[in-house]
């Protein structure tokens, strides 16, 4: 029994190092057909990666779950960088920037981590949009750092717990670290091969998925084994926190557009969306029908115009009388 004991070791620690290995070599491969475009800085030890283009008032953009800066500036920057100074950042543990052992991961330590991106950069209260957990993030930000932000774009936000993962995102729930360490570093990157295919169509469904999201989107970077294991940590605590942040939401009085798919998938128009408007003070949703999670591709215009819209409201011109908030109603 001990012998066999031994060889089914011995077989295991094999097989490890061998996906371990066939890891690296991919990870590789991958940062090498989706280089890094754009800077670095460096902020409480973390190092953030991000673009930046246009000139004009400064707006800051926040990727979700998995995501990088690329989903966003695959369509969403070229569309605004004429009117504003569009920075678009990888998230601590996604894209090229850092996240090393030890930072905190729930969306509290994010929204610190993004206020101390934008002291860094020296930017006067930006605007900001969060797409999906971009949009929890910028959330936290507006209730722990008002004064960091002047308006939020939310993009299909996630705002409320929910107790069950959306199925797109089931491999993500490892719990204990040491096990997430390990799946990171050997399957993840082989079942992501057999599976991102399936993974792109469930989150863009019921919209198509560009052909090159992979790379000029941004797709590949989230199969490598750091990026993944940065998403499962996000994953495990996210409903820790947002109970306490639910309970707060009436406080915020900042200007906020915030737009949803009719047929997302992904986080549910109404559980999220209307629950969020029912309980902030003149918020109005703004539902695009026929369309899924990933509004930033599939339905740039209408996430451009509640940018455009949120920055009236924000940054009035001088000598502009202020106009009332908006009525609370879904606009199909």
């Amino acid at each position: 029994m001990a012998v066999e004991w031994v060889s089914a070791a011995a077989v295991f620690i094999g097989a490890s190092a061998a996906l371990w290995g066939f890891s690296a070599w991919m990870t590789r491969r991958i940062e090498a057909a989706v280089p890094n475009d754009g800077r670095f800085v460096e902020v409480n030890g973390e190092r953030f990666h991000y673009y930046e283009e246009g000139k004009g008032p400064p707006l800051v953009m926040i990727h979700g779950l998995m995501g990088s800066s690329r989903n966003l500036t695959y369509a969403l920057s070229g569309s605004l960088r004429e009117q504003f100074r569009v920075i678009t950042l990888d998230r601590p543990g996604s894209g090229y920037s850092t996240r090393h052992r030890g930072t905190a991961a729930d969306l509290p330590a994010q929204a610190r981590q993004v206020a101390g991106f934008i002291n860094a950069l020296g930017l006067d209260k930006p605007l900001v949009l969060g797409h999906s957990l971009g949009g929890a993030i910028a959330l936290a930000l507006a209730l722990d750092h008002p004064h960091a932000v002047s308006g939020l774009v939310l993009v299909a936000p996630l705002t409320h717990p929910q107790p069950t993962l959306p199925l797109v995102f089931w491999s993500l729930a490892v719990r204990p670290a040491w096990l997430r360490r390990w799946v990171s570093h050997t399957v993840t990157v082989p079942v992501g091969l057999l599976t991102r295919r399936s993974v792109v169509k469930g989150v863009f469904a019921p919209d198509s998925a560009p052909e090159d999201f992979a790379t000029r989107g941004g797709g590949l970077l989230g199969m490598r084994p750091d990026n993944f294991y940065a998403a499962s940590s996000e994953i495990v605590l996210v409903n820790d926190c947002l109970p306490d942040m639910v309970k707060r939401y009436a406080q915020l009085t900042l200007p906020i557009s915030l737009v949803y798919g009719a047929r997302d998938k992904v986080l549910d128009f109404r559980r999220h969306g209307q629950a969020l408007a029912d309980k902030v003070p003149g918020l109005k949703l703004q539902v695009v029908e026929g369309r899924g999670h990933m509004l930033p591709i599939t339905a740039t215009a209408r996430v451009v115009e509640a940018v455009h819209q949120l920055a009236k409201r924000a940054r009035p011109p001088e000598n502009a009388p202020v106009s009332p908030p908006p009525l609370a109603l879904v606009d199909k």
